[in-house]
C-alpha cells in the first residue's frame, strides 16, 4: 500500500536525528538542545480527498519510539497500521514496522522492514548503509535481494535530515533541498527532497490546535517551526512542465526534534495525524 510504504521516510520526521553535519551539532541537535529520547502515538484520520480520488475515509495509528545520542547513535522503532475504504466494501489495511539505528556522525546506517497488506504475504527488507573516508555510501541489502551499490557523498540519512531542517531553521532559512537515502520501497530508492520553512513559533505561544506535546513541560518552553518536506523520485523522469511530488508531509518541528500536528499529502488524498500520547524516556547523554 502506498501510504505505507512512504511512511518510511515519514517515521524519522516524527523526531529523531541522524546525521545532520558536524559533530558538534551532532551532539547537541542544534546550540543547546539534545534530541529527545521519547515516544509518541499519532492519531491518523482522513483530511480530505480530492479529484476522483476513491477514499471515503482513512483511520490508523501510529507508534514512533526514538532513543539514543551522538554518542551511541540513534535508534527508532516504529509501527504504522492504516485503514482505507474505498467504498463499496473495498478496504485496504496496510501495517508496517522497521527499526533502524544511524551512527551519531552519519557514518552508518541499519535499518530493517516488514510490511503487509491486507492478508497478503508480509515483504521485508534488510540493510547498512556505510559512508566511507571519502563520503561515498555504500549499501549492502540483504533483502528483498542480496545486492551492493554506492550513492553519492551527497545523500544524507534520515536522522541528519532532521538535524539539517533544525540547523537551517536557526540560521533562519527558509528553503532548501536534500537527496534522502532510508531504505524505502525495495531498498534502493532515493528521493530528493524540498524543504519549506516558516518563522518560528516562541516556546510558550499558544497553539490553535492543542495536543499532550503542547502541555508537555518538556516542550511548551521550546522553539518550533512550521515544516514543509516534499518528496520527488529521484529515478523519476519530470515531464516538460512542473513535476509534482511524489507526496509532502507538513508539521510543526521542535528544536529538540519532535514533530506534531502532521499533516500527509499524497496528492490524491490527506492525512492528518493527531499526537494523542507522548511520553519521555531516559537517555545518556555524551560524556
Amino acid at each position: 500500500m502506498v501510504v505505507s510504504r512512504r511512511f518510511l521516510q515519514i517515521c524519522v520526521l516524527l523526531g529523531g536525528a541522524s546525521g545532520f553535519s558536524s559533530l558538534a551539532a551532532a551532539q547537541t541537535g542544534g546550540p543547546g538542545v539534545p534530541f529527545l529520547s521519547h515516544e509518541a502515538v499519532y492519531d491518523l484520520s482522513l483530511q480530505k480527498a480530492r479529484g476522483n480520488a476513491a477514499v471515503n475515509s482513512a483511520t490508523g495509528r501510529i507508534v514512533y519510539k526514538f532513543g539514543g545520542s551522538a554518542c551511541e547513535g540513534y535508534s527508532t522503532e516504529f509501527r504504522q497500521v492504516s485503514k482505507l475504504d474505498s467504498g463499496e466494501d473495498k478496504t485496504t489495511v496496510s501495517d508496517l514496522r522497521s527499526t533502524s539505528w544511524e551512527d551519531g556522525n552519519a557514518k552508518s546506517y541499519r535499518f530493517k522492514v516488514d510490511s503487509r497488506t491486507n492478508d497478503g504475504e508480509p515483504t521485508y527488507v534488510d540493510g547498512i548503509a556505510e559512508r566511507g573516508d571519502d563520503g561515498a555510501i555504500t549499501v549492502k541489502l540483504k533483502q528483498p535481494v542480496v545486492k551492493t551499490f554506492t550513492l553519492d557523498k551527497s545523500v544524507a540519512f534520515p536522522t541528519e535530515q532532521i538535524r539539517r531542517i533544525i540547523e537551517a531553521a536557526k540560521e533562519g532559512k527558509s528553503i532548501f533541498e536534500l537527496t534522502i537515502y532510508d531504505g524505502s520501497d525495495n531498498g534502493q530508492k532515493l528521493y530528493r527532497t524540498l524543504t519549506v520553512i516558516g518563522r518560528p513559533i516562541p516556546g510558550g505561544r499558544p497553539s490553535a490546535t492543542p495536543d499532550v506535546s503542547t502541555a508537555s513541560d518538556k516542550l511548551k518552553s521550546l522553539m518550533r517551526w512550521p515544516v514543509t518536506v516534499s518528496y520527488f523520485d529521484s529515478a523519476a523522469k519530470p515531464d516538460a512542465g512542473e513535476q509534482l511530488p511524489a507526496y509532502s508531509m507538513s508539521f510543526e518541528l521542535y528544536e529538540d526534534g519532535v514533530s506534531r500536528a502532521l499533516v500527509l499529502d499524497y496528492n490524491d488524498f490527506v492525512i492528518a495525524g493527531t499526537m494523542g500520547r507522548f511520553e519521555v524516556n531516559d537517555s545518556k547523554p555524551c560524556k
